[in-house]
């Protein structure tokens, strides 16, 4: 693949035709590093009931119509939202795929006027933790989790964004 990666990359809202990429995308990074457990199977065997239903999100990543990446944003009660099940092709890693879906995440996070992002992880995903890190969040304390694998918790403020505020701000 060449360096034109990026450039094909179209981030889209999650349609039922992804339903089968969204499940394999995440299978593969998380039976490759540790084990498929029981709410990772309920969340990817019904991404609409259990994650767009309650309000949530979820962005694809395409190239030329084939989905190569995802991440889902939960709704949480605190008006946040989760940002969970971020996968990317494994042929495709290091191109910037990651990058364009957390950017995608964040803006879409704006848009609907969360105040914060939350990420549960585990401290193996050295690459995943750096471009959470790159793009604002930071660490807390641990937090109630149905995940045996988490180990890393961290969230990120949104404050509106400044270009958006701008626009419709009224001069004064």
């Amino acid at each position: 693949m060449s360096d034109t990666v990026v450039s094909d990359v179209v981030i889209v809202p999650f349609e039922p035709r992804h339903t089968g990429a969204w499940t394999a995308l995440n299978e593969a990074w998380i039976s490759r590093l540790f084990v498929v457990e029981p709410k990772d199977r309920i969340v990817l065997d019904d991404p609409v009931g259990q994650i767009l239903d309650p309000g949530g999100r979820i962005l694809m990543a395409e190239i030329d119509g084939r989905a190569v990446g995802c991440c889902a944003l939960i709704a949480m009660a605190d008006g946040g939202y989760e940002l969970a099940k971020m996968a990317v092709d494994e042929t495709l890693r290091g191109h910037g795929i990651g990058k364009r879906l957390m950017t995608a995440a964040i803006a879409l996070a704006r848009e609907l006027k969360a105040p914060r992002l939350y990420i549960e992880t585990n401290s193996s995903l050295t690459n995943a933790i750096g471009l959470y890190e790159a793009h604002g969040f930071r660490h807390m304390a641990a937090q109630p989790t149905a995940y045996a694998r988490c180990d890393v918790w961290m969230e990120l403020t949104l404050a509106p964004d400044p270009e958006t505020e701008r626009r419709v701000s009224p001069q004064r």
